[in-house]
Formats: structure tokens, sequence, C-alpha cells
């Protein structure tokens, strides 16, 4: 019998009202049980479920203990039972159940209903479909969900069927410019709607309605109370924000080594390289976590030689064996293994379409399975032994092709619940089955993940996600930035995109020589792709089709070469702000990619502005995100249809284009403060739009008055120098500080607090910077370096700094 219930009418039931504890209050009506509990002054849980039944299970993704002693008064109001905090008031009405947040007099949020439709058959039968609908304000900008391909900020009349895919993934976190967020605690299939009938949740399989809301009162509390809820962020190596080469794929160990070869002959920057599929060989050996294909043999040696050549590798790894690989066999000795088609379905892999009279028969494992975990470790700790230094997790959704719905049926971890209940939170269990392993065998190197997926919490596990194998045209590339910077909004900061786009699509096009790479309409598009991709936590390029390696796109002298190479070269001068900010993010839940309502919440203009945005706290980052030289031309293109690589007959002629010819671009400086070029120096105050004039290799970037910005000098790779001899720029206008984070790079020592601050301060009004005596210290500490100090109008001074405090005036 289907259970429904409805608060937009009124029932008159018969009540029973207690508190269980003072955190918390509870209301009994028209059969259900709904509390609301206090966590912190700032964090409530509340859940709605049939009376007699309780949500079953520990979290996957709330960590938080509840505080203790948090202060809570409890009173009744008439119709309603209330909880309040000094931050924070919690209304439950007692007729309806129905919940309404408050601060100051200040509603919050309002519930407006809830439904739990009991499922009376299939392998969910006795659960329930579990939906929830909220009032928003009819102006209010809501933030978050994860990444979204539909290149807008503000996710208001967003409607979503929310299932991990290839290039968009979900996190079930949103939040309001109003300074409240909200984490909706299920894993199934679940519909986001926001419309005229308000914004709802709506799961698949649910115990009852189940989630947390919190109150951070700005952008960042916000972020930081979702990590205080589900974890806080480890520091990634230093070495993982240099930049990373990679593509799809390279065929030999010789190839590979080859391009970190050629990147330090031709004195190009790099530090990491990535080996994509088929180092295993056959589709049949698919993720065998061996080097058994040809051309893959002594791939020892070649890993040494890649870490003498001062480089780092990275190598894919998949949710999925193939059937004469170990970890098949011993997964399907365990009953470990789904049987859903995944990716790749034809063991033929030179034929497309996929010749399906020759099945892979590859399959996708059971991560939420503690003893399957542990399986998959053990299988890829050949590789870890053999010295990898990071983890490319594709397919992590799962693929999954010619979908039935029987495929949510599927138990897992050994029918404690289905597929169904737990589909969303896949990448959650296969990234942190690896982190936690990793973990447990040594302290001595960082874990590094990247993976094509990811829910809520994920962050604690070392992983950055990246957002899949998008299609390169002007419009996919305009839509990374809004979908990483809502990503960012649900908690987790780690966020990058294939540079250029995965598919080149109708831009896998010769051009006079008959190389792809001299297109250019492409070479414009990849060069301002990056000039993007320079403020992600990770720098990385990578795609199909049209080779990206840097030193193929010209030689030192030609406009669009020397745009990249300039592009990688300032990622390496701002290591030491970049890291600063690293620990930053760990140490204070703030984030590297900021949207410009994160500080500037009372200029409405940045509330639905995703081209722009804030990396760290001081720089403006806004990247050309139009093409300024050739035409632009849209690409739509899916995971799938990309891989059909028909020849592409689309005429792009493009007479006379020269990169070297002066453009313009406007942009739009938020107010409440004035900025400064980073390039020029030059002033200007905010609250209106700029015209700049730009070339090709001009990436618009500004710093907010009141910032000290430190750069480094330009390296090959993040070990070549140490930074005994920084530039550190101060913006005048306002006071300001910075903290420059120091450890030794790539352990996890950090946690034991070895490590090194140094405070930097600078007094406006007497124009002086105060270096501060430094904080702690670490193996290979520099004991002896210099400051030079600059002002945007070319004031200069060098000090020397021994770890004792210093000042320079001006």
């Amino acid at each position: 019998m289907k259970k429904l219930f409805s608060l937009v009418v009124a029932v008159a039931a018969m009540l029973n009202v207690s508190a269980k504890t003072e955190t918390k209050i509870e209301v009994k009506a028209g059969g259900y049980t709904c509390t609301a509990t206090f966590l912190s002054p700032t964090i409530v849980r509340v859940t709605k479920t049939p009376d007699g039944k309780a949500i079953e299970g520990k979290s996957m993704v709330v960590t938080m203990q509840p505080q203790e002693n948090v202060k809570v008064s409890r009173k009744e109001d008439g119709a309603n039972l209330v909880l309040k905090s000094a931050d924070l008031s919690v209304a439950l009405e007692k007729a309806t159940g129905r919940v309404t947040f408050s601060s100051e007099g200040e509603t919050l949020l309002r519930e407006k209903s809830f439904t739990l439709e009991e499922r009376i058959t299939g392998a969910d039968k006795g659960s329930y479909i579990a939906g929830q609908v909220f009032t928003l304000d009819a102006d209010e900008a809501i933030y978050g969900l994860g990444i979204l391909q539909d290149g807008k900020m503000n996710r208001r009349g967003t409607h979503r069927y929310m299932i991990q895919g290839n290039t968009e993934d979900y996190q079930n976190v949103i939040q309001s410019v109003k300074g409240w967020a909200l984490y909706w605690d299920n894993y199934s299939p679940t519909n986001f709607d926001d419309d005229e009938n308000g914004m709802s949740f709506r799961s698949e399989v649910a115990d009852g309605v189940d989630y947390y809301f919190m109150y951070g009162q700005t952008v960042d509390g916000c972020i930081s109370e979702m990590r205080e809820l589900s974890g806080q962020v480890p520091m990634f190596p230093l070495w993982t924000y240099g930049f990373w080469q990679s593509k799809e794929r390279y065929k030999s160990l010789a190839e590979l080594t080859g391009v970190v070869h050629k990147y330090r002959e031709q004195g190009i920057p790099l530090d990491g390289i990535v080996q994509d599929w088929q180092y295993w060989g056959s589709h049949y050996l698919w993720n065998a976590m061996e080097f058994l294909g040809d051309g893959f043999q002594n791939a020892q040696a070649a890993i040494d030689d890649i870490h003498n050549h001062n480089a780092h590798l990275m190598i894919t790894i998949w949710s999925s064996f193939g059937p004469q690989t170990k970890g098949y066999r011993e997964m399907a000795a365990g009953n470990h293994l789904f049987d859903f088609s995944t990716w790749p379905q034809s063991g033929i892999e030179s034929q497309w379409p996929p010749r399906m009279d020759y099945p892979s028969g590859v399959r996708c494992y059971d991560p939420f399975s503690a003893e399957a975990r542990d399986i998959y470790w053990n299988n890829l700790k050949r590789l870890y032994d053999m010295g990898l230094d990071g983890w490319w997790m594709d397919s992590t959704e799962p693929d999954n092709f010619d979908f039935k719905d029987s495929d949510f049926d599927h138990p897992v971890d050994g029918g404690k619940a289905t597929m169904r209940r737990l589909r969303n939170a896949y990448p959650l269990a296969c990234v942190g089955g690896v982190y936690e392993h990793q973990r447990a065998v040594s302290d001595e190197k960082r874990v590094f993940i990247m993976t094509r997926s990811g829910y809520a919490g994920q962050q604690r596990y070392g992983s950055n996600v990246w957002s899949g194998d998008v299609g390169s045209s002007w419009e996919i590339f305009r839509a990374q930035i809004p979908a990483g910077l809502n990503f960012t909004l649900t908690g987790n900061p780690n966020y990058n995109t294939d540079i250029g786009g995965f598919f080149a699509g109708a831009y896998n096009k010769g051009w006079n020589d008959g190389s792809a790479v001299h297109n250019p309409l492409y070479r414009e598009l990849y060069t301002r792709w990056m000039q993007y991709g320079m403020f992600c936590p990770v720098f990385r390029s990578h795609g199909t089709e049209v080779p990206r390696e840097v030193y193929l796109y010209g030689k030192p002298g030609e406009p669009i070469y020397d745009a990249m190479v300039s592009t990688i070269r300032l990622r390496y001068r701002l290591l030491p702000y970049i890291y600063s900010t690293a620990w930053q993010v760990t140490s204070n839940a703030q984030s590297y990619m900021r949207p410009l309502v994160a500080d500037f919440r009372e200029d409405k203009r940045t509330w639905d502005m995703g081209y722009e945005f804030m990396f760290g706290k001081s720089i403006l980052a806004a990247p050309v995100v139009h093409a300024q030289y050739t035409p632009e031309k849209s690409v739509s293109v899916d995971a799938m249809s990309g891989w059909d690589k028909k020849e592409n007959k689309d005429n792009f002629d493009v007479a006379n284009v020269d990169f070297s010819q002066p453009r313009s671009t406007t942009k739009y400086l938020p107010a409440g403060t004035r900025w400064y070029d980073f390039w020029t120096g030059k002033q200007y105050d905010g609250g209106q739009e700029v015209e700049l004039k730009t070339t090709i290799d001009d990436i618009p970037m500004f710093v907010r008055e009141g910032s000290i910005v430190p750069l480094g000098e330009e390296m090959q790779h993040t070990g070549e120098k140490k930074w005994d001899n920084l530039e550190i720029r101060v913006y005048p206008g306002a006071d300001a500080a910075f903290t420059l984070y120091e450890d030794e790079g790539d352990n996890y020592n950090y946690e034991k607090g070895i490590y090194s601050t140094i405070d930097f301060k600078w007094n406006d009004r007497a124009r002086r910077l105060t270096v501060e005596t430094r904080k702690g210290e670490y193996p290979g500490m520099l004991t002896e370096r210099r400051f030079t100090v600059k002002l945007p109008d070319g004031q200069e001074k060098t000090v020397a700094y021994e770890g004792k405090k210093v000042s320079v005036k001006f």
C-alpha cells in the first residue's frame, strides 16, 4: 500500500510531542515521525520517517560526530516546537512536521511539503521514494549540485535527473546567496527541480527524508560547514601543481618517455605525464594493472627514466576488469562483479561500432564491499610498488551501457543493498578504497587521484575530479568554468578539465602541411583553454584526435607557441601563491577557484557571473572565452559518438589569420574594492566594465587592493629551484596579509605539524611591509633567503631574511 503524506494541506492529527535530548525536537503527525537535531550551533539534521521506522545504517558521506554541549534553547511557540542556538533557529510545526530555518528574525529556508511513497515491488520493496519541497525567495540565487554542462552559474530553474555520468556529476549539495547550504543525504538516482512549485529533491530509494541544513552565513562558511560535515581536504604533493601533459593515448613506453625528453630539450616546464589505457594489452586484459601490452616491456626502466628527468607518472586504472585478468578472477570468486554492459563492450579494439559478436566480457566491480576493495588494492599495489606517482581513475560513474532497470536491482556488498540505492556513491566508494589503502601502506607519499566522477564527501580522499570527455568547442569550453565553480561550491575544491577538449571533432582537420595542430581554429581554442586551465588546481592538457604536446604548436617567436609556453611559465612563477593557497584549502576550508559571489555578494552583478572568478583570495581570473581571430564552431558530441571517428568534411577555410594582431575584450570588475591590472599595474575602480587591449598571449588578470602575491622564479619543474629569492608583490589601498606556507612537499608530516609559515603584513597607512618571525620548521627548510618587495608603481626593495622579523618601508 502506498503511503503518501503532503504538507500542503494541514492535517489535524493526533500528536505525540517529545524532546528526547536537549538538541533534538520531534513530532509525530499523520503517521510520520519528524525530527530536527543540532549537530553543532549551525548544522542541523532533519529526518522524516514512517512511525516505528528509522533511517538504517551509517551515512557514507557524513563523518561528523555531534558536538558535545551544543547550547540550544527549547520552547513551544504556539503551533511550533523551536530549538534555537546562538546562530540559528529551527521551528518544527507540530501539526505537519514542516521545518522553518531562520536567523535573527530572517527566514532562511522553509519546507513546503514532503512525500514518502512506499515501494511495493522489486528488489527495493519496503523502502520509499522520498521527496522534499522547499520554498525559496523569488530572487534568491542558489549554487552547487556538482558538474553540469549547461553553462549556468545560478541553479534556479534547473531540472536534472541526477545520476553520475561521464561529463556530469552530482553532489546533492546546494547553497544559497542567503548564506545557507543543504546536503540531501541519499545516493540513489534523484530528481532535482526548481520551478514555480519550489525547489525539490526526489530520490528513488530511501528509508525516509534525510538532509542536513548548514548555516555558514557566507560562501566560505557554507563550504567550511560541508567539510566539517563530510571531511577535510588533504594536501596534494607540491609537484601536482606543475604542468601535466597527457593524451589518449601513448602507444609505447618509448613514446611516453620521449615526450618527457622533448619537454626537457625544449625548455618547456613539465612535472607530470599520464599513461592512459591499453598499456595492459588487449581488451580481454582490460585494467590488468600490469604492463603487458606490446611496446610496454621494461616498464620499470621507463618509470625510473621519467623520475630521473624530474617528472612524475600517473597511470590510468578503471573500476572494471577484463576476463583474462587476475583482478577479474579474484573478484568473480568473491561474487564482486556486476553483470551490466560497460566500456569497452567489444574485445575487438580496432573496429567501430563495437563488434558485439566478440564481447569483451569486461565487468565492473562492487566497491561497496570491503573485501572487493581489498582485492582491488592488492592488484593495484603491483603498480604502486613500481613507483607510480598518481592514479587516473577512469569510469568511476561507472559506464553502464544498454541500460536496463534491472541493472539497478543487482545486490551490492553481499546483498546489504541494491545498486539502485547506492548508485551515485559509486565513485565515493571507488576512490575511498584506493585512498585508505594507500594511506595504510605509507605516509611517505601523498595520495594523488584524478577521477572522472565524484560524490559528496570525496574531497577527503585526495581526489581531483575532471569534467569528463567533453568536446572541443567554444561553447563547451565556456561551460567548463561555471561547472567547476559550482562543483567547488559543493565542498570539493579540486577540479580540472581536459584542456582543449577531449574530442577535437570538427577541429580535427589538417592545415597546409596536413597536420591538425596547424589548424588556426583549434590553435586559438586550445590556447585560450590553456590560459583558463592555468587557474585550475590541476593544470593538465589531454585529448584525442589532435596531438596536444605544446612543442608541436610552433617554435619560439611564433604567437601560439609563445602564448602556450608563457602560460605554463606563469603557472610556475605562481607556485608559492598556489601552494600557500593549498595550505589554506587544507587548514582553513578555503578554495582555489572562487565564484565572484563568494567575495562580492553585495554586488548583485556577481550572482550569475560564470566566466570570471577569484583564484585564491587575491587574483581575479578573467580569461578570454570567445574567439577573437577565427570563427567559433559549435560542436555537439557525447561520450559515445565522440569515438565514432568519421572523416570530418566540414570546410573551415580561414585566410590570413594573424595571431600577432591586437584585439580587445571587456571584463567586469566587482564593486567594493579597487583593482590592479596584474600585467601593467594600472588601477581601476570596481563596479565597472573595462575594455582591454589583448593579444593571443594575454590572460586578463587583476589583483584586488590590499593584497600580497608572492612569485617565484621561472623553473622547469617544481623541484628545480628553492624559494630563496621570491618576489613579493604588494598592492596598496588597504591593509593586507599573506601567509607563505612551505613543507617537505610530498609526505604527510604536515599533519604532525612539520611545516613552516611566514606571515607578511602590509600596513597601508604606514606603507610598511612586515615579514614576521618564521613559525615552525621542517627538514631541508631554508634558513636564509631574499625577498624583493615590489609595488605596482615600480618601487622595489630587497631584504635579507633569516627567519626573524624584518620590515620594509616605502
